[in-house]
């Protein structure tokens, strides 16, 4: 039997299998389609083969880490969540899928890693509780910038010229996507096999303008909770713990590390050259270099100081 597809992605949190709107749209759709995955659900992106989440580890293709390109992969395998749509509505599905990739997911990304008050209370503050020491210290910065280079790519060099005047824009037109989507959906339970509205709607964000448009659609938000709770009933993205025991080893997805060891090593070396960098910059240690004598040039000596913690 040939080894199972092995999917990577963010954990999950807020009521979702996962925060990241990539990861979630990958999950979901594989759910959709019934495709075959050993899904891997961690707190680093350095736990993935290729570094980048999500990440499908193939048999023939190597890893492949685009969304899209990862949903085509699985169409290839005829693992198709369209195949029973006629042309008409396969175009519609199309339609819609883009315009929620051009108008509404840069807002939120927006929402979520460039909004300073979602950012830091929020956003920041689950990856630094969820992401292992000591790369909780820096990789939400690191992804925080990341984010910005990519609005930065879709939006253009007029996103630096007037940035609060672009805001006001985008979010305009993100509004108006979220109520073209909700009046083609209708009545329906389901239009198009996409979650990733559900982080919008899941989300405790202090900084909620786009949120609240979503919550005043109904049928839209109907939508996120019937696919959550029909793919994916269990709360966080977290089975329970008797679900876990019953699937035992057979089970189709598992919370491994693969890499465990790989990442136990950069984490030792990271956090060493984390506490080293933080010794020479708060002075806890410092270099001096000596006078020089007679017998001519003298080594480079570390000096170490102690601190004594006042009560």
């Amino acid at each position: 039997m040939a080894a199972p597809m092995e999917l990577f992605c963010w954990a999950g949190g807020w009521g979702l299998p996962s925060v990241d709107p990539d990861c979630l749209a990958v999950l979901t759709y594989a759910r959709f389609t019934g495709a075959p995955l050993k899904v891997h659900r961690v707190t680093s992106p350095w736990r993935s083969p290729s570094g980048r989440l999500p990440a499908l580890k193939t048999r023939d293709e190597g890893t492949i880490s685009k969304t899209q390109q990862i949903i085509t992969h699985l169409r290839k395998q005829k693992y198709n969540a369209d195949y029973d749509l006629s042309a008409t509505q396969g175009a519609d599905t199309l339609a819609f899928v883009s315009l929620l990739e051009e108008k509404l997911l840069p807002v939120l990304i927006h929402t979520f890693w460039v909004d300073a008050k979602n950012y830091v209370e929020h956003t920041r503050k689950w990856y630094a509780e969820t992401v292992p020491f000591p790369l909780n210290f820096f990789l939400p910065n690191c992804m925080h910038k990341q984010h910005l280079e990519r609005l930065q790519l879709m939006w253009g060099d007029s996103y630096m010229d007037d940035e609060e005047k672009l805001e006001k824009e985008l979010y305009r037109d993100a509004r108006e996507c979220l109520t073209l989507l909700s009046q083609r959906l209708g009545s329906q339970k389901f239009f198009f096999g996409d979650s990733r509205l559900a982080p919008l709607l899941k989300a405790k964000l202090p900084n909620g303008k786009l949120q609240q448009h979503l919550k005043s659609l109904q049928n839209l938000c109907n939508y996120c909770t019937s696919i959550l709770s029909l793919y994916f009933p269990w709360d966080g993205g977290e089975p329970p713990a008797s679900t876990l025991r019953a699937a035992g080893a057979d089970s189709g997805e598992a919370e491994e590390d693969p890499h465990k060891r790989r990442n136990q090593l950069l984490s030792v070396l990271v956090g060493l050259a984390a506490m080293l960098g933080y010794a020479f910059l708060s002075g806890i240690v410092s270099i001096q270099r000596s006078g020089t004598g007679p017998a001519g040039r003298q080594p480079i000596a570390l000096e170490e100081e102690e601190e004594e913690e006042e009560e």
